[in-house]
């Protein structure tokens, strides 16, 4: 009946921004990943440490720990900040049909027959549209 006309442009700009969204995630999740990898470690290092001089050398080292923490954590905004920008805007405008001539044409002839119809109904109920018998002599 109808088919969509489909812009290809629009459906590479949809498909280009689902991968930019994809990869969005996978840094995230890289960054997840790192960041439990390093709790992992500090863990296992608090484990080892039990001395008084230990334990003044972790407090520096939680402090370089936090430090490499932020710097991680702003390398994963570059990253996502750097991917969104590269993003463009493309709302979903409306879709666009094209109705094939031949349903159209059914449609048309349709009315046109019911309106017909309509007239012959009109015609035929009606007296005077019948003609008269002679009233003369012949």
């Amino acid at each position: 009946m109808i088919t969509p006309i489909v812009n290809d442009e629009e459906v590479a700009a949809k498909k280009k921004k689902e991968a930019l969204e994809r990869e969005i995630e996978l840094v995230k999740k890289e960054y997840e990943e790192k960041q439990k990898a390093k709790a992992e470690k500090r863990k296992a290092k608090e484990k080892d440490k039990g001395t008084d001089e230990e334990k003044d050398k972790a407090k520096e080292s939680k402090q370089k720990n936090d430090d490499t923490d932020k710097k991680d954590e702003e390398e994963k905004n570059n990253k996502i900040k750097a991917l969104s920008k590269e993003e463009t805007k493309s709302e979903d405008g409306p879709r666009i049909y094209a109705l094939h001539k031949t349903f159209y044409q059914k449609r048309v002839e349709r009315i046109r027959s019911a309106e017909m119809a309509k007239r012959n109904r009109e015609r035929l109920s009606n007296p005077t549209a019948f003609p008269s018998v002679p009233s003369g002599d012949p």
